[in-house]
């Protein structure tokens, strides 16, 4: 039978040197021992009843499980720091935040915290050792601390890397959906936005198609494959409108720093033009400045194939 220390030792382990007060009770560790480890400074408390082993350094990690293990069963990163975990757009290191079923406890700088009722088992998972909302809620739950472009970027994101599906995601925004909850709005425009298109392969390309919309234009298709009279293969463009055969490319200004990239393009582009199809670029200050020239060129050139 292995000892307590050594119980707590592996535990500890797990949980990037955090400790909570019950695990070291049930694994036989006594209270006077417990305030021995914390008098020599061999654990430093860290919240009411969760300490840290003090040769273990403190991390973003290790904070994050404190708090989880602060709140007692059924709490979890989630929002903007499960967003962290998950390596979706709208995380942040700067705030720790959580969710939990109740919370008695007073609140801490650094630490926010959210309590619902509604905090199931099928929402909960571990990322690298720390107890996260999954994917799918945490999508949800980003809807109330972010806008509805990084919800979905975060969407697309998660498709693109696999982590989720539309089909899952919309499970879930069922399941948890109510009247007034805070986020079911925008991560149901994003599902709708993807109900039928396929995903943008990165976050600029999501940016700028909402971009596009959000300037009152007709949705493009994205990641549209483009054919020569003969059927043969031209190019995949990150967004058109076939039916008008322009071809919108997002410009990445680190890709266009390679003189062979670059060439690459030119030649690819030439190949569309050459077809028939009028490539309109943009770029991250496009984005950023909020595209007016950008969609007055993409309004024009769909007002001049109209009327042609």
């Amino acid at each position: 039978m292995c000892s307590p220390q050594r119980v707590m030792s592996e535990t500890a382990v797990r949980q990037y040197g955090v400790i909570q007060r019950g695990q070291a009770l049930k694994a036989g560790i006594t209270k006077a021992q417990i305030e021995h480890q914390l008098r020599v400074g061999a654990w430093s408390r860290v919240f009411e009843g969760v300490y840290r082993n003090a040769a273990v350094p403190e991390t973003w990690e290790s904070k994050v499980v404190a708090a989880c293990l602060t709140g007692g069963e059924l709490v979890a990163a989630s929002h903007r720091s499960a967003a962290e975990l998950h390596g979706l757009p709208g995380r942040t290191r700067s705030i720790i935040e959580i969710t939990a079923r109740r919370w008695g406890r007073s609140h801490r700088d650094g630490l926010l915290v959210h309590e619902s009722a509604r905090l199931e088992e099928p929402d909960l998972t571990f990322v690298r050792g720390v107890p996260t909302t999954s994917v799918e809620r945490t999508l949800l739950d980003l809807g109330a601390v972010r806008g509805y472009l990084t919800v979905q970027m975060a969407l697309d994101k998660a498709i693109r890397d696999g982590k989720t599906s539309w089909t899952r995601t919309n499970e879930t925004l069922q399941r948890l959906a109510r009247s007034g909850r805070p986020g079911v709005r925008k991560l149901r425009a994003a599902l709708v936005a993807r109900a039928t298109a396929k995903v943008p392969e990165s976050e600029q390309e999501t940016a700028l198609l909402a971009l596009i919309v959000s300037r009152g234009l007709p949705d493009p298709q994205p990641q549209f494959s483009v054919f020569d009279a003969s059927g043969a293969f031209i190019a995949r463009v990150d967004a058109a409108y076939p039916r008008h055969r322009i071809a919108i490319e997002y410009d990445s200004d680190l890709h266009h720093s390679d003189l062979s990239a670059l060439a690459r393009d030119n030649a690819r582009r030439n190949r569309l033009i050459g077809a028939g199809w009028p490539v309109i670029a943009a770029r991250h200050a496009d984005i950023r400045s909020g595209g007016q020239e950008f969609c007055r060129v993409v309004a024009a050139s769909l007002q001049d194939d109209s009327c042609a």
